[in-house]
């Protein structure tokens, strides 16, 4: 144990740092590119968080997911959310049961597709507000309410969404409350032409990558405490809370293009999973504790959901991020 961080085994960081080196390479097999948004991934596992994945159909959102679930030896499961989804689809349902032996009937609770530790909830907005709040007390919770019962889910629990930014016809916009229980707001974008050389050579072929687990559920639950247990210097959470409370209009702390654009800032959870983030960067990269930098760096996913803009933004083709970034540079 390091004598200067009590509660922080640098020996875990290497372990952690290791794994990831591991678990990059077994990655590889299936996924091409998409580094940074395996980097986000992880970082939101090791700090159990939930990710909201956006990008156009055929970007491998649904293939990552699967992947990453391979490679941590996680229980998998995989919610096709449609229009005609019941909140009984996600969390199970009774059915009634007769025992032969006495010829009594019964309820029995049927468990759904939640009781897994990665959900994959496909295109979430194609469902109704019903539907994506069975969703709520499971990712805040961590269990489920059912026939007058709670049942906690087993951990490490994660969920990742993914959503579709086009052909918005026929779909729910999620509501901000929800929106607000993803750590993570992640855009996936086009691979480079080198990168979609190499999918579609590996993607034709005959053979087929075989991914091996590289961490067990108990290393993946040790290595998320020891994210919390990292120190961090409180210049940084000074500046992480700062970074928060410079997108809320009307606060002393609110810029004058803050005022102009946005309608509604975020809120304390966006500070707590700044740090959190920062954390999880941090010993990613084989460090004990989380600098500014790394809060910058987390800045865009985890605010890009929470920040509100207004018709003055809309008119002046102002977008999220370019609101986050005018932040990072007047608060450097």
């Amino acid at each position: 144990m390091s004598a200067l961080f009590p509660d922080a085994d640098p020996s875990a960081i290497q372990v952690l740092t290791k794994a990831q080196a591991r678990l990059r390479k077994e990655v590889a097999k299936v996924i091409i590119g998409q580094d940074d948004i395996i980097t986000q991934v992880l970082v939101c596992f090791l700090a159990r968080g939930h990710v909201l994945l956006v990008g156009v159909p055929g970007l491998a959102k649904t293939l990552l997911v699967r992947t990453l679930a391979d490679a941590l030896d996680l229980a998998f499961s995989r919610i096709q959310f449609t229009p005609d989804l019941m909140p009984s689809d996600i969390t199970g349902t009774d059915i009634i049961e007769e025992d032969h032996a006495t010829g009594r009937r019964g309820f029995r609770f049927v468990r759904g597709p939640i009781f897994a530790n990665v959900i994959l909830a496909d295109e979430i907005n194609r469902t109704p507000p019903k539907t994506q709040a069975a969703l709520l007390e499971a990712m805040q919770e961590h269990h489920v309410t059912a026939a007058g019962q709670t049942l906690v889910l087993e951990e490490p629990f994660f969920v990742l969404a993914t959503q579709n930014p086009i052909e918005q016809e026929g779909t729910y916009p999620l509501p901000e409350a929800q929106l607000d229980r993803f750590m993570l707001n992640l855009w996936l974008d086009y691979p480079s032409y080198e990168q979609e050389i190499d999918i579609v050579r590996s993607t034709t072929s005959y053979q087929s990558a075989d991914v091996r687990p590289v961490l067990s559920r108990d290393e993946l639950l040790s290595l998320q405490s020891l994210i919390r247990q990292l120190p961090v210097a409180d210049n940084v959470i000074r500046y992480a809370v700062s970074l928060v409370s410079m997108t809320r209009p009307g606060s002393e702390a609110a810029p004058e293009f803050v005022d102009r654009y946005v309608s509604y800032g975020a809120g304390p959870r966006a500070s707590q999973y700044l740090i959190l983030g920062a954390k999880a960067l941090a010993a990613l990269d084989g460090r004990l504790t989380p600098l500014i930098s790394d809060v910058r760096a987390m800045a865009i996913p985890i605010l890009r959901h929470r920040i509100i803009p207004n018709f003055n933004a809309e008119a002046d083709e102002v977008t999220r991020v370019d609101l986050i970034e005018r932040l990072i540079a007047a608060s450097s």
